[in-house]
């Protein structure tokens, strides 16, 4: 369909090396999209390059921390080399050392995950002067029901997600009437290795599963279509918003 057509668009992915980022990398990659994979591994990340290449679509691996202002400068600027243009940011990449209360957080930890909003700010306004002269672009970032509603074991990570919401707020305001549109994906426990500590164990799985509406968790590829319509045509009157991804968990009946 030509609204999810994203064919001749570039688009970088943090994180893209497994998980959420993967699924939405491929998704784009699918829809004629160029992608850039990229999380702090090389071999990982041209795995999945690879993998997208071998069935025809466009892709390259460029490594970054995010934790690293350089690192995602030289993202950029590998990606711009490869292919003039940066139509689409991603940014899924995070960090979540502390599980816990927020009494326990050490403020060396806390630093570290403000990284979290940190990143995506340098990564938004690097690409975003291009977009902003072509008026068109779509930044994206993944955020979390954390920052939605208050958790005992996730509550720093909450406040980093719920900044990146501010953030996303904001950006889509001030680059609005440039065309750039800024939006966020806020899923709930989805079956990635990132989230493993919150469903490995049998018992809370079962009880996470119990809470949504859907009586599952959520999959990498629930979020790719998600992430698809943001990106392309079909989304291109939608900025500033959080789109839930949650199989019903924030409503479900107590």
């Amino acid at each position: 369909m030509k609204l999810f057509d994203l064919s001749g668009k570039v688009a970088i992915i943090t994180g893209s090396s497994r998980g959420i980022g993967r699924a939405i990398a491929e998704a784009f990659a699918e829809a004629g999209g160029r992608v850039v994979i990229s999380a702090r591994n090389a071999a990982p990340c041209e795995e999945v390059a690879a993998a997208i290449r071998a069935k025809g679509r466009e892709a390259i691996a460029v490594t970054a921390r995010i934790s690293d202002k350089a690192q995602l400068e030289n993202l950029v600027a590998k990606t711009r080399e490869a292919w003039g243009r940066i139509d689409i940011l991603v940014c899924n990449a995070a960090v979540n050392p502390h599980y816990g209360s927020l009494e326990g957080l050490t403020d060396e930890v806390f630093e570290r995950m403000v990284n979290n909003v940190l990143s995506n700010l340098w990564l938004a306004r690097m690409v975003a002067p291009d977009m902003r002269e072509r008026r068109d672009g779509a930044i994206i970032f993944i955020i979390s029901t954390a920052a939605l509603r208050a958790s005992t074991m996730l509550g720093m990570y909450g406040v980093t997600k719920a900044a990146d919401y501010a953030l996303c707020r904001n950006l889509a305001a001030e680059w609005g009437p440039d065309n750039v549109r800024v939006n966020c994906i806020a899923p709930s426990v989805v079956t990635t290795q990132f989230a493993r500590v919150l469903y490995e164990d049998p018992a809370r799985r079962t009880a996470r599963e119990a809470g949504t509406l859907l009586k599952r968790l959520a999959e990498p590829e629930d979020l790719a279509g998600v992430a698809l319509m943001l990106a392309s045509r079909a989304g291109n009157y939608i900025t500033g918003q959080t789109i839930v991804v949650d199989g019903g968990t924030t409503i479900a009946p107590s």
